[in-house]
């Protein structure tokens, strides 16, 4: 039986590199690859693989969102996350989006057909360099609390409006990306920057990256 696989990540000679050494192992098939979270979306809705792996840090859409909107779209694709984070945020948040395993960027070469395999075969996936006690402590710390995260205060599209807001994207652009009047975007904007209790630009970046929602 042959496992088919999409490749999403921005760096081309990373979606290279990974092709090259998927095409070793005569169980596995690329069939489709992206740069960014929004495309990965469009195309994987369309071809519903087996398995994507998908890069965290994207453009446009970031993976953790983009993991989401696959498995409401496919809910039979496994997603492994590719990361270059080994926080405990990173990891529950992918978790928490649908992924079935996480990989650091690192030991991707060495565990990523590991990794496939066993999330195919219906297990989850963490590689050997993060210790499961990561996401048990966080997921017991996070039962422990009641309240939910800031991002959780966000709903998907402010979320996705703040992506491309602290990428630079102008009020037009991310209108356009996003299928939605310019009044519209600044009407979320000014309910996503009072929700997180935030006055400026600078400080939607840092608070952007300090949550896993786009990279530096």
């Amino acid at each position: 039986m042959i496992i088919t696989v999409f490749l999403a990540d921005d760096h081309a000679m990373f979606r290279e590199g990974l092709r090259l050494l998927l095409k070793t192992n005569p169980k596995i098939r690329v069939v489709g690859e992206a740069g960014d979270g929004r495309e990965t979306v469009r195309q994987v809705s369309s071809l519903c693989p087996d398995i994507v792996l998908m890069d965290i840090a994207m453009p446009i859409l970031n993976g953790i969102e983009a993991t989401a909107q696959v498995k409401q779209a496919c809910p039979a694709t496994n997603i492994i996350m590719l990361s270059m984070y080994s926080t405990a945020e990173h990891i529950f948040r992918a978790f928490q989006a649908g992924a079935k395993g996480y990989l650091l960027k690192e030991s991707a070469g060495a565990d990523v057909i590991q990794a496939i395999m066993s999330v195919h075969a219906g297990k989850s996936y963490l590689c050997q360099s993060l210790s499961d006690t990561i996401i048990t402590d966080y997921l017991r710390s996070r039962e422990m609390t009641e309240a939910k995260g800031p991002l959780d205060r966000l709903s998907p599209r402010e979320r996705a409006i703040l992506q491309l807001l602290v990428e630079g994207r102008p009020n037009g652009k991310i209108a356009e990306i996003l299928f939605l009047s310019p009044k519209t975007v600044e009407t979320y904007r000014s309910h996503l920057m009072k929700k997180l209790g935030i006055k400026d630009l600078p400080g939607l970046v840092k608070f952007a990256i300090q949550h896993g929602l786009t990279s530096i």
